[in-house]
């Protein structure tokens, strides 16, 4: 993948840039494919139903309200990601497990740590827009992030 900031200037009448400041957690510090998304707040529920499914590339975005009440997605779940195919994972919230999400090989941007586990009450919306840093996030359209930010384009881009 080439790098934001490159991407950014070569495409930057197509392209948005997410102006939260996420913290880099994954394995994989640089990650792109088509977007899924979750919209919870502090119940993880949808996003362990979708890391169980084979994630052929794409990155999942999960709108937690900016929550940091509790973590939604720790080492097993970020496993369970990799091992399906999941290239990342962009959480506006909060995680936990981050030195054992640091071996993994994935791609997790979060707004920080809180070793509060989720609540599993099935609550959650799955693949609906959802916006946080002056950016609308669709399902289908593709998200690029490495150290310099994220990254939102309506279509693949070289």
């Amino acid at each position: 993948m080439r790098a934001t900031t490159d991407l950014y200037d070569d495409h930057e009448d197509d392209v948005d840039t997410c102006s939260v400041l996420f913290r880099d957690f994954g394995g994989r510090r640089s990650f792109c494919g088509p977007v899924r998304t979750v919209k919870c707040r502090n119940d993880n529920s949808v996003l362990r139903e979708l890391l169980n499914e084979s994630g052929d590339g794409a990155v999942i975005v999960v709108d937690g309200d900016g929550s940091t009440e509790r973590a939604l997605l720790g080492d097993i779940l970020a496993a369970r990601g990799a091992a399906n195919g999941w290239s990342g994972v962009v959480v506006y919230g909060v995680i936990r497990d981050s030195a054992e999400i640091a071996g993994i090989d994935i791609g997790v941007k979060a707004l920080g740590t809180n070793p509060a586990k989720s609540i599993k009450a099935g609550q959650g919306t799955l693949d609906c827009p959802v916006e946080f840093g002056g950016v609308r996030f669709t399902p289908g359209s593709w998200v690029y992030c490495d150290e310099d930010g994220v990254l939102l384009s309506p279509t693949a881009i070289d």
